[in-house]
């Protein structure tokens, strides 16, 4: 079967796309993307050999109302070119992770009556997938009835089509899929790309693919007392934005940049993560699945500003679970914020604990379910749920 994936803006919405590519294109079927030519779907998308297919599409910002009639003419126009296009490829399926840019290729599908998945990484749904869940077939979710779900949604549960043939549930709880590289990079291997000795200690700073500003604030108020203790190595990725500005507050000696390794953006997170004995990370949805693939003890610092305060509502079961411990971003400021990272630094004990507890949170298999929904959407598979009521 042919499908076509779309999504973009962040890192978060494209690798659980491409972590479902994998599972799809191992199973044989083909796999498409749609996507915009200036976001970074364009290039990770390419660099994964899957064809892509570029679409304009902008975002609304709501400070500026008026531009939200400039954003509708390029949706209706693309919307146009996404129809002719999928009609040229003979689509069995379309599936979408969220984002602007999905939403010219989602809507062509509900027009031309292809089945449409809808993939929800976040607690809070976001307002493209929302838009988009209404007509779709199927709606996965990552958590259980995340926010913002469309209501009429969730009574699918056992219904039957006209012919009393059974339909695939509305609403599945599918987990967030995780690139199997994630899963699979050896910590001999992630050291080695890094260049870290095989028996340090390793902290992995990461704020998302667009970084976070205050994280790194923080980390680098601390660098003297980190450095200072011995056999503890640092990873820093600061995000694009502030690399220069980070590198220059650091201001690192030759012989400290053999212990704090600062990047701006990193393509290797399966090498990173697997280098890593421990995390400072924001709680994105997909960071939180790759921070859980590799059962790393973690610091979470949930982005405050994020719809809904979704970064908070991801990262809640995770800590419940006893795997993280959890610091707002407004006490990253203040003495909290040193006890936290110096007791999760200074503490095996702790780590050990939040590496057991990580034991128990099932999120493999996340990209094999996505895959059975997808395919079962098409009508030529059928694959059993459970609906989330």
């Amino acid at each position: 079967m042919r499908i076509v994936l779309s999504g973009g803006g962040t890192a978060g919405h494209i690798n659980p796309a491409l972590a479902l590519a994998e599972v799809l294109q191992e199973q044989g079927h083909e796999v498409l993307f749609a996507g915009t030519s200036q976001g970074i779907e364009s290039r990770l998308v390419q660099e994964a050999g899957i064809p892509f297919k570029p679409f304009e599409a902008q975002g609304f910002d709501r400070s500026r109302p008026l531009g939200i009639f400039g954003a509708l003419r390029t949706l209706a126009g693309s919307t146009r070119d996404a129809k002719r296009w999928l009609l040229g490829q003979g689509v069995d399926a379309v599936a979408v992770f969220g984002g602007y840019v999905c939403l010219p290729i989602g809507r062509a599908a509900v027009s031309l009556g292809i089945p449409l998945v809808v993939h929800e990484q976040n607690s809070v749904m976001g307002l493209a997938n929302k838009h988009l869940a209404k007509h779709a077939h199927t709606v996965a979710l990552t958590y259980d009835l995340a926010t913002g779900t469309p209501q009429g949604l969730r009574k699918a549960k056992g219904q039957a089509d006209r012919q009393g043939k059974a339909v695939c549930p509305q609403v599945v709880l599918t987990g967030n899929p995780v690139r199997k590289a994630i899963a699979l990079a050896s910590r001999q291997a992630g050291r080695e790309y890094l260049c870290l000795p095989q028996d340090a200690l390793v902290l992995l700073v990461f704020g998302g693919s667009l970084g976070a500003r205050h994280i790194n604030q923080a980390l680098i108020s601390c660098k003297d007392r980190l450095l200072k203790i011995e056999g503890l190595y640092l990873v820093q990725v600061s995000g694009p934005k502030d690399y220069e500005w980070a590198r220059d507050a650091l201001a690192l000696a030759p012989e400290e940049q053999e212990r704090w390794k600062l990047f701006a953006y990193q393509d290797r997170m399966a090498e990173v993560l697997a280098a890593a004995d421990m995390v400072l990370a924001r709680a994105g949805a997909t960071s939180l699945a790759e921070i859980s693939a590799r059962k790393l003890p973690a610091l979470l610092v949930p982005f405050p500003f994020a719809t809904g305060d979704h970064q908070t509502s991801n990262a809640r079961s995770y800590v419940a679970s006893g795997a993280a411990a959890l610091i707002s971003d407004a006490d990253l400021d203040t003495p909290a914020f040193a006890e936290q990272l110096f007791a999760l630094i200074e503490q095996p004990e702790l780590r050990a604990a939040m590496q057991k507890a990580a034991q128990g949170l099932a999120t493999g298999d996340a990209a094999a379910r996505l895959a059975d929904v997808v395919i079962a959407a098409t009508g030529k598979a059928h694959n059993g749920y459970n609906t989330v009521s």
